[in-house]
């Protein structure tokens, strides 16, 4: 879903417009949008992990997660800017080819289908997040939530212990309280 234009792409834009040529939907985005919060089968932090690595390979990285290192020269990234620009142009005079080109889109069905994308993407998107916040409920470490959550380290079984002990305490504590004042 996340790939550069190339001049062959923008160059067939029209086919686009047309419905002849349209982006896929990956399985992945696809199950998202039929069930978002669904979590069957995720209930180990290894799922939500892999589950997670699949939306990020459909939709990209996500927003809490630092850019790759951009390690091109300065001639290079220039380059690379000249090159999108003439891309986009290419892109913006195939597009004016047509006329009334939105209205065909419409009879088409190109725009519905931009529209199911545009719906299955957000849906991923929307996932991806919710996997994220299970994952951190689930004191699971990154990718399964969140890259800058720090997971607690696993408390010991006297701790436990302690902290049930505790709860019970202020359990009764509480009972006596509520009939205290009779």
């Amino acid at each position: 879903m996340q790939q550069k234009d190339s001049f062959r792409d923008a160059a067939l834009a029209p086919l686009e417009d047309l419905n002849l040529k349209q982006k896929g939907i990956p399985d992945v985005l696809v199950r998202a949008a039929a069930a978002p919060y669904d979590l069957e089968g995720l209930k180990r932090c290894e799922g939500l992990a892999e589950e997670i690595g699949r939306l990020d390979g459909a939709l990209g990285p996500d927003l809490d997660e630092a850019p790759p290192p951009d390690h091109r020269t300065r001639l290079q990234k220039a380059g690379g800017a000249i090159k999108d620009a003439g891309v986009a142009e290419v892109r913006d005079q195939t597009r004016s080819v047509l006329p009334f080109r939105g209205w065909i889109r419409k009879l088409t069905g190109a725009a519905r289908h931009d529209k199911k994308v545009a719906a299955a993407t957000r849906a991923g998107e929307v996932r991806r997040g919710y996997l994220k916040g299970v994952g951190m409920r689930m004191n699971c470490a990154p990718p399964a939530a969140p890259s800058w959550f720090v997971p607690e380290p696993p408390r010991s079984p006297v701790a436990q212990a302690q902290g049930m002990f505790g709860q019970l305490w202020l359990r009764i504590l509480a009972w006596f309280h509520s009939w205290w004042p009779f």
